[in-house]
């Protein structure tokens, strides 16, 4: 692990405690409450959002499989789902680690070229973006009320100069500028020494790696089963909905919520989860505590609720992740055959 590596992980690890201590402090919640109000928690709802979390892990394990597919790979349904879990729990331990440790499990269990792996992650990462601004949109449409007044007030109070519109939009413009010019100067002067670059073993090394990234990328347009890639993304999506709205009925304090906060939860939390912090912690306290207020909660069980989401789906993140880190170290030595991955693969194209 290099200097920089680990900077970037004390960063991290900075960033979510500082938000972590700042949700606790701003809603005066005491550890001892917190531990009384989960100790009086309904357990056999937290089963079944349990149950529904593995679920949606297996699902997002066959999605990925489809994506393989066209590419000429095929893992087994468990090999697929180990690899994502394995990725989750990298994402605990270093942000925007996961993606790679997911790619290099599979290489490591099937043989699967991580440049090519990687392009189907990327594709599929579009389409969970496309599904986050659908249920964006879609809550904003029916809370807009609660929302739009949240979202501005947030910013407001947290961004210095957020309402300082005229500012703000000469930055982006001049920003927009830098961006479009940088561009315009890296392709001129790429076009000049395309040729010397060409000969050079390391930017063929870049380019193999760059067209197996984007013949993963384009996996999409090739899909054999687009009904069931469909399908898969929408049980994910909707897995995700209940696997935190069950926890809404597992604490007395906040069975009455509705179906509407659960899918506002969903499309915060998902935006707190995209923080460069390990797993979302401290952002998505912080962004699920605060819209809970919306709701009629208090800043206390709003934190509560925020802390208990987010501590299930760790907990279930760390005991499916370990599982699968330890299936790799056993299954993973048993590295296949040349001939049999050939074989497989030509399978898979004659079908």
């Amino acid at each position: 692990m290099n200097i920089k590596t680990i900077l970037k992980y004390l960063i991290s690890v900075v960033l979510a405690g500082g938000l972590l201590w700042f949700t606790f402090k701003q809603s005066h919640l005491d550890v001892a409450e917190l531990g009384r109000k989960i100790a009086e928690a309904d357990y056999r709802w937290v089963l079944l959002s349990a149950l529904l979390t593995i679920v949606a892990h297996w699902s997002r394990g066959q999605r990925w499989r489809l994506l393989l597919e066209p590419v000429g790979y095929r893992p087994s349904p468990l090999n697929a789902t180990v690899a994502v879990l394995t990725g989750y729990l990298a994402n605990l331990a270093l942000p925007r680690a996961g993606e790679v440790a997911r790619c290099g499990t599979l290489y490591r269990l099937n043989n699967v070229p991580v440049n090519i792996s990687f392009g189907t992650v990327v594709a599929e990462r579009l389409f969970d973006v496309l599904m986050l601004a659908l249920l964006l949109g879609a809550t904003f449409l029916l809370e807009f009320d609660r929302l739009s007044g949240f979202f501005m007030g947030f910013l407001g109070a947290k961004v210095p100069g957020a309402n300082a519109g005229s500012g703000s939009s000469g930055v982006l413009l001049i920003a927009g500028a830098v961006l479009i010019g940088g561009a315009v100067l890296a392709w001129l002067l790429y076009r000049r020494y395309q040729a010397a670059l060409e000969a050079r073993p390391v930017y063929q090394k870049i380019m193999t790696f760059a067209k197996g990234l984007l013949d993963g990328l384009l996996s999409v347009r090739r899909l054999k089963q687009p009904g069931l890639f469909v399908f898969h993304t929408l049980l994910i999506w909707t897995l995700y909905y209940f696997m935190s709205y069950t926890l809404f009925l597992a604490l007395p304090g906040t069975q009455n919520l509705g179906p509407l906060a659960g899918l506002t939860i969903l499309v915060v939390g998902a935006l707190g989860m995209t923080a460069p912090t390990p797993g979302g912690i401290g952002s998505f306290h912080l962004l699920v505590g605060q819209v809970l207020l919306l709701y009629g909660l208090t800043a206390q069980d709003g934190q509560i609720l925020a802390t208990f989401i987010h501590g299930v789906s760790t907990i279930m993140i760390i005991l499916l992740g370990v599982a699968s880190f330890v299936y790799v170290l056993v299954r993973g030595q048993k590295v296949p055959k040349q001939s049999d991955i050939v074989a497989e693969n030509n399978a898979v194209q004659a079908r």
